[in-house]
């Protein structure tokens, strides 16, 4: 996949969730799990998305067998990732705090997630930290702009 945030529609994207959901899968072996969610599209539809997918550099096809067999190439981790540096670059002027406090403002987290997140925390706090300088995609900036302790 592309360095790039992708841009996929919505129905680009139930088809990568239901091949992250099967591992890989022809296109009638994708057709009949998208149908049992309440996607009744043609062959030829879940066919035209899975080439837009294989366009975008989201999926891979063996051509080898008979029928193609198609698997993700993005992780869902991934497309999350390139998700959120793009909105953090678009609408947080490359901070990741405001994201942040979205997130943990607008949910209800459990006691688990609660540790789950210290945990994170901690093991982000015990890294070294690199030098303010040019942002990478994939890399934290501090929220205020400042260096980081």
């Amino acid at each position: 996949m592309s360095d790039g945030p992708q841009v996929l529609s919505e129905s680009e994207l139930d088809v990568l969730k239901t091949l992250w959901e099967l591992g890989s899968g022809t296109v009638r072996e994708l057709n009949a799990a998208l149908t049992r969610k309440g996607r009744n599209w043609a062959y030829t539809t879940v066919q035209t998305l899975l080439a837009r997918l294989e366009a975008k550099g989201c999926v891979a096809c063996d051509r080898e067998a008979t029928a193609h067999r198609f698997r993700p190439m993005v992780s869902r981790d991934d497309l999350l990732q390139q998700r959120l540096i793009a909105l953090e670059q678009d609408l947080c002027e490359g901070a990741a705090m405001p994201l942040v406090h979205a997130l943990v403002a607008g949910h209800r987290f459990s006691a688990e997630e609660i540790a789950e997140f210290r945990r994170i925390l901690d093991e982000h706090e015990a890294q070294p930290h690199p030098q303010a300088g040019p942002r990478k995609p994939g890399a934290s900036k501090p929220a205020s702009g400042k260096k980081p302790s």
